[in-house]
């Protein structure tokens, strides 16, 4: 077994039991606990597991990784979808970018565009944007998150309704084998519906990662997408539902 099918079954065996130690999977596995240990240390890292004294648990489902943390995970894996979901949108073109580290390297991805109209509920995007002289940004009102710059609530909500737009550009922290997408924060999925309510097409770029996560609220399903693009084939259940709702899929 190469380290990745053994990586996604430690994932499996960790969700079927809640903890598995390093003894327990060294034994399943019939490698030493070096390897074990190297595998649980790569999975805690990607944030997908959760290192316990002995062995590993499932991770948070009710709180998200640190900011800082997640700005620098999956880094090249995002500026690949970065690219590849920019190269999707054209120039002169409207859009709708939320809050996620994933959005802000789209934003920086953008750059090279013309004429783009961007409402965002996210400071660290308009702060990208924002010496763009071609472009025009504008951001949501509402309360300003502190650990991320996401900007949420009711009147987040009402200022988006405003909108019908070409493009929605969503995040998620997770995305379960029935196709619902996951997040950590009811108000910011409040504003994430609204996004995809008022735009054309609605676009999700998602690291390899978020199939392995299961945040407690629900934003919506695959079935809403009009694509999405990620760094590596998702899970043959997901590929399915793509498949049977007509959700394009990229590969970066």
């Amino acid at each position: 077994m190469n380290q990745q099918f053994r990586q996604d079954a430690i994932i499996e065996l960790v969700r079927q039991h809640g903890y598995m130690s390093i003894e327990q999977l060294t034994d399943h596995f019939a490698v030493t606990p070096q390897t074990i240990r190297r595998d649980l240390n790569t999975l805690a890292n990607d944030g997908r597991v959760r290192r316990v004294h002995g062995g590993v648990g499932i991770e948070s489902s009710t709180v998200n990784t640190a900011y800082s943390t997640r700005k620098t995970l999956h880094l090249e894996e995002k500026e690949r979808i970065a690219r590849c979901l920019a190269e999707q949108i054209p120039n002169d073109a409207s859009l709708f970018i939320n809050i996620g580290t994933s959005n802000e390297v789209i934003a920086q991805a953008l750059l090279d565009h013309q004429g783009l109209e961007i409402i965002t509920n996210n400071l660290n995007v308009a702060a990208i944007l924002q010496h763009k002289e071609d472009f025009t940004v504008i951001i949501a009102g509402g309360q300003v998150r502190s650990r991320d710059g996401g900007i949420i609530g009711e009147a987040t909500i009402d200022f988006i309704n405003q909108f019908k737009v070409d493009y929605g550009i969503i995040g998620i922290s997770g995305i379960d084998e029935d196709g619902s997408l996951l997040e950590f924060d009811y108000q910011e999925v409040r504003v994430a519906q609204a996004i995809i309510a008022n735009s054309r097409r609605v676009y999700l770029a998602a690291d390899y990662s978020k199939f392995h996560r299961n945040p407690v609220v629900r934003q919506g399903n695959i079935a809403q997408l009009d694509a999405l693009f990620t760094d590596r084939k998702p899970p043959e259940a997901i590929q399915r539902l793509l498949t049977q709702h007509d959700v394009a899929l990229h590969l970066a």
